[in-house]
This record gives C-alpha cells, sequence and structure tokens, in this order.
C-alpha cells in the first residue's frame, strides 16, 4: 500500500481550520496543522483556508511568508488548494465595501460583492464543473456548502498549448460566479469542502490523490 500523502493545512491565524484537519484526514492525507515555512514548502500538498475580508486574508498571508511559500510551490510544480477567501486572494484585486485591496496576483481578475436579493450567498448549491476536471470526478452532479458574499465573476487567463487548459467551474446566486478553478498545481474552491459532507470528502480525496 503506498504511503498516504502529506497535506499541511496553512496556519497562518485565519480561522476555523480544525474541520479542514479532519475533513482531510477523512480523504486519506497525512495531515498536519501548522505555519512552519518548512513543512510548508515540502509537503505535498498545501490547503490555504480563508475566512473573513479578502485584505485582511491577504495581509495575514504575507504576513506570515505565505506568499511566498505558495509562490515557490507553484514555481516548482507542488500542488496547492485554497479554499473560500483563500480563493479569492489568489486573484489580483479584491473589491469589498469601498475597499480595493491586492491579491497574490496567481491569477488576474477582481473579487466582487455578487449582485443577488439577499447575501450572503449561504447553504447548498450545485456547480457546473469545468472540462477536464479532477476535483468533481463521480462528484458532478453534488451540491458544495456555500458561505460568501463576494467572488470572481470571470476567468480572465488565456492558457497556451502547451500548457493544459485550466477545468472553470461556475456556480449560480443572482449571477454565475466561479466555483473553483484546477489550472496546473493551483486549484481552489469558493465553497467550503470541509463543510460540504460526503461530497466535499470525495472532492478531498481527488485532490489527494492526485497529489
Amino acid at each position: 500500500m503506498s504511503e498516504a500523502s502529506r497535506v499541511v493545512v496553512y496556519d497562518y491565524g485565519s480561522g476555523n481550520v480544525h474541520s479542514a484537519v479532519k475533513a482531510l484526514a477523512a480523504a486519506g492525507a497525512d495531515v498536519e496543522l501548522t505555519g512552519d515555512r518548512t513543512k510548508a514548502l515540502e509537503a505535498d500538498g498545501l490547503f490555504v483556508p480563508g475566512v473573513g475580508a479578502f485584505a485582511a486574508v491577504a495581509t495575514a498571508l504575507r504576513g506570515h511568508g505565505g506568499d511566498e511559500i505558495i509562490e515557490r510551490r507553484l514555481a516548482g510544480g507542488r500542488a496547492v488548494l485554497g479554499v473560500c477567501v483563500g480563493m479569492q486572494v489568489m486573484f489580483e484585486r479584491g473589491v469589498e465595501r469601498g475597499h480595493d485591496a491586492e491579491g497574490l496576483g496567481e491569477w488576474p481578475g477582481t473579487v466582487t460583492e455578487l449582485d443577488a436579493p439577499v447575501l450572503p450567498h449561504m447553504g447548498w448549491n450545485t456547480v457546473e464543473p469545468g472540462e477536464g476536471s479532477v476535483l468533481f470526478r463521480g462528484i458532478e452532479q453534488e451540491r458544495f456548502y456555500f458561505v460568501h458574499s463576494f467572488a470572481a465573476k470571470e476567468w480572465e487567463l488565456d492558457v497556451q498549448a502547451p500548457f493544459p487548459q485550466p477545468a472553470v467551474t461556475y456556480a449560480t446566486y443572482g449571477e454565475r460566479f466561479l466555483a473553483a478553478v484546477e489550472n496546473g498545481p493551483l486549484a481552489a474552491t469558493q465553497f467550503h469542502p470541509e463543510k460540504s459532507g460526503d461530497a466535499g470528502i470525495r472532492l478531498l480525496r481527488n485532490w489527494v490523490t492526485s497529489l
């Protein structure tokens, strides 16, 4: 039997990380919650949580050197999975209640408020998995748990051959928005897989087994 993939849940001060540790363990990962730079760089997979405001998450990540860790992992083709605001900060900018904040800039685009009658978007929703998705393999029709008022609305990165086309997954709440992206070693979900029951654990297992 092959050794379990080592996954670090990156501890940089973002709340609500213990449910992610439990879900990743249930998905078969050898998981550790740590802010240790070496462990975060060397793990098979890095899980980047994010709760709260875009600007606060981006600032906290930079303050702990997380931006450099993510950049170095991606440059070496090592997997990173961002979740919720951990997905949003991978984009260039976030505009939240009049405050324009700089993201990590791994992807072009701006995170803005959803145009919906009631915010936040909170609860279970279906998604439209992108072509070639690994994360949603076998769970294309499942529902996932969202809690957010802001999102990236468009995928703006133009990927040319020979690089594989990203799998871009959408959901709709008031308007269409990016529910997940799989772009080489960098993947992210707007919803919380760790709060999405069996479907979320299966998604995490798909990621863990791809490492």
